[in-house]
């Protein structure tokens, strides 16, 4: 995929159905994190919010959500996903659920704001 220059960019290279998921999950992290920037950070959307707070994209055969740290605390709501350190893997047909991103976006939020 061509480095993107946008968020809204990145997204209209993605085929429609992981844009559809990764759409959700960006408006449900603005939702959870509405004082974030959102910025394109080592070619993928990402938002910020007193440093990194997490980020997502769409690879050939999965899509992935970064919130670092956070997912630790998620272990069993994640254990039905793919996970590794800081990773979350997920499948348009089976994306994030918005309750578990705000969870996780919020829990970053809160890092972030301590280490101030």
């Amino acid at each position: 995929m061509k480095k993107a220059s946008s968020v809204a960019a990145y997204l209209r290279a993605v085929p429609p159905a992981p844009r559809a998921a990764l759409q959700r999950l960006r408006e449900t992290i603005k939702a959870a994190a509405p004082d974030a920037t959102e910025v394109i950070s080592y070619g993928i959307p990402s938002f910020k919010h007193h440093g990194y707070l997490v980020g997502f994209a769409a690879f050939k055969h999965h899509c992935s959500f970064f919130p670092g740290t956070a997912l630790n605390a998620f272990k069993k709501e994640l254990a039905s996903y793919e996970t590794s350190k800081g990773t979350i893997r997920f499948t348009a047909d089976k994306p994030l659920p918005a309750a578990l991103v705000r969870k996780l976006v919020k829990a970053r939020v809160a890092q972030n704001e301590r280490k101030r």
